[in-house]
């Protein structure tokens, strides 16, 4: 079956960005991408009593506009890999970015969400942009993949996992990664950020799960100490050039450091490093 993926687009150099390093990500596989932009009617506002609808002068400019845009946007793609494995779909849609794409998930049952770290009114002072972190909070029902802006896809050798090994994972949150670690032949490094390096009972009971988890694929273990998490990832991605940075939402202490505002001082305004986000 082909993979199913889903590539929101506000026609952004960063969201256009995005949908490129999926193509190359996904170059070897069958794949039906999805291309989603939400558009806007002009002079409407959610205050308004009546809401625009097809047959609308303002509703049907604005869909003919964000369709002829999403045309465009897939002759672009073309010129960049015309790949026979590769199957385009459009979606305009008016709606809120999050339920548009909830809907989209439900519907074509997607496999991967992929964004732009933030879009076409997106600030450099802000790594990851309201919609990307909404994305990631709130879509449970697939992987999410954040993009960096001007990053080109280079092949995949290591991603990242950091835990704190409190929590014990189950296969089923996990299988998206073992999935494009084997489709790239790349290696996991597992590293564990702590206060102490020495591991609580039911820590090493979860690092020996983990490791029965990971038994089908390469993986590595690595310790920071006496260093905060936002700081140890960045350290450790920069030190070794690692390719991605993957990690289980679930609305713990992690999640919350990742997108922290901190961690946006520490890692400055030049993201390098691919964020995916597994549910």
């Amino acid at each position: 079956m082909n993979k199913r993926i889903l590539i929101p687009t506000d026609f952004s150099k960063n969201a256009l960005n995005a949908a490129r390093y999926a193509l190359d990500l996904y170059e070897k596989q069958n794949c039906d991408f999805y291309f989603l932009n939400v558009f806007h009617v002009k002079g409407y506002t959610t205050d308004n009593l009546s809401i625009p609808e097809p047959g609308n002068t303002a509703y049907d400019t604005a869909k003919e506009a964000s369709e002829a845009s999403l045309g465009k946007l897939l002759e672009v793609l073309k010129l960049h890999s015309d790949n026979p494995k590769h199957h385009f779909h459009t979606l305009s849609s008016f709606n809120f970015l999050s339920e548009a794409m909830k809907d989209l998930i439900a519907k074509k049952v997607i496999n991967l969400v992929v964004m732009g770290t933030h879009g076409a009114t997106g600030s450099k002072a802000v790594i990851f942009g309201n919609n990307t972190v909404k994305a990631m909070e709130k879509i449970n029902a697939c992987p999410v993949l954040a993009v960096p802006e001007d990053l080109g896809f280079a092949p995949l050798n290591e991603i990242v996992f950091p835990t704190d090994f409190k929590s014990s994972f189950k296969l089923k949150e996990l299988n998206y990664l073992i999935d494009i670690v084997r489709m790239h032949s790349a290696a996991v490094c597992i590293l564990y950020i702590g206060k102490k390096e020495e591991l609580t009972a039911i820590q090493q009971e979860n690092k020996l799960h983990l490791e029965t988890l990971f038994s089908t694929i390469a993986y590595t273990f690595h310790t920071l100490s006496d260093i905060t998490i936002a700081k140890g990832i960045t350290t450790f991605v920069d030190s070794r050039d690692s390719d991605m940075i993957a990690f289980i939402n679930r609305k713990h202490f992690f999640f919350d450091s990742i997108f922290s505002k901190p961690l946006v001082k520490e890692i400055g305004y030049n993201a390098t490093t691919p964020i995916l986000a597994l549910h």
